[in-house]
């Protein structure tokens, strides 16, 4: 249930782990509900004071700082979940590696990162549910609802950035296993393309091929070859939405069980062997570093059960 606060001037110190990000973005997260038109309006009028200064909205706020946040209606929107739920308390045996500065998940399928979209919670919310000593926990990247697999999260904002940095520079590397249609064509080992968000009139988004999309690349090996199926590894480069399903539909391979871009006879008949309600697309290895100096981390995350019964199934 919603519930209104009292508006009232207050002042907040910005603590270590919220320091680097920018004043607009650390609005939105201390006032719950306010419209993002609203605090930029705020941010013009001097509202909203640094120190006692005026800022802009790309001030990178410091360890340290004095923020004034003016009087003005939050909603507290934020929706309680039920940690004795299994698929809740099943999160914290999915847990692939945790240090002190991130956690590394076995994402199951079916759950989406986070709220919305109708769900009530996702990921993020169930962790922080399990976590409530937590001071921070942020998704450093996403997956798809139906895809599981390797999915990250900080623990610091300091590793937030750092991560961050590393998937900017293609430094980190995902890795995928896919069940595509056909023969893969062991010299298909590059997709480069572009990529661009449409939206149909249902509302439904999809990513198409255009000219006019953003660079996208995706580098792909063949792991095993069935009669009519190929089980690959899929490395994308960039991290568009949708990238692997696109790049892998427009080579004429679509995912297996992919409602979107896969094909419907073939999601059938794969249903009726047990690979119902999500598509074979599994992030099985994360490699990354933590801080500059220290050795790359490498965590897998083996097949879940029912895409290990589909391969099973196409050996027969």
């Amino acid at each position: 249930m919603n519930s209104e606060s009292r508006p009232k001037v207050q002042f907040v110190e910005v603590q270590t782990e919220e320091a680097g990000q920018r004043i607009d973005n650390f609005l939105l997260k201390k006032l719950k509900g306010v419209p993002k038109s609203h605090i930029y309006k705020m941010l013009r009028k001097g509202e909203v004071r640094v120190n006692k200064g005026r800022i802009k909205a790309e001030y990178k706020i410091k360890e340290g700082d004095s923020v004034r946040l003016p009087p003005v209606k939050t909603t507290n929107t934020t929706t309680e979940v039920p940690v004795n739920l299994n698929i809740v308390q099943d999160l914290e045996n999915a847990i692939l590696y945790e240090d002190k500065r991130l956690i590394v998940l076995n994402k199951p399928h079916g759950m989406a990162v986070h709220g919305g979209s109708g769900m009530s919670f996702g990921v993020i919310e169930a962790l922080r549910a399990l976590r409530p000593e937590a001071p921070f926990l942020e998704l450093v990247h996403r997956l798809d609802r139906d895809t599981s697999g390797c999915l990250l999260i900080a623990k610091k904002r300091s590793t937030l950035r750092f991560l961050h940095e590393q998937l900017q520079k293609k430094l980190m590397s995902k890795q995928y296993w896919a069940l595509v249609e056909g023969k893969w064509p062991a010299k298909l080992k590059h997709i480069d393309y572009p990529l661009a968000k449409n939206h149909l009139k249902s509302g439904e988004r999809v990513v198409r091929v255009t000219e006019n999309g953003k660079p996208s690349l995706t580098s792909f090996s063949v792991v095993k070859v069935f009669k009519n199926f190929s089980l690959v590894s899929a490395e994308p480069v960039t991290g568009r939405t949708h990238q692997i399903r696109v790049h892998a539909q427009q080579a004429g391979h679509p995912l297996v069980g992919d409602p979107k871009y896969g094909n419907d006879e073939v999601t059938e008949q794969f249903k009726r062997q047990g690979l119902s309600g999500r598509l074979f697309l599994h992030a099985y290895s994360l490699t990354f570093k933590v801080t500059p100096d220290d050795k790359a981390i490498k965590v897998e995350a083996p097949l879940p059960a029912d895409l290990q019964k589909t391969l099973e199934y196409l050996r027969r």
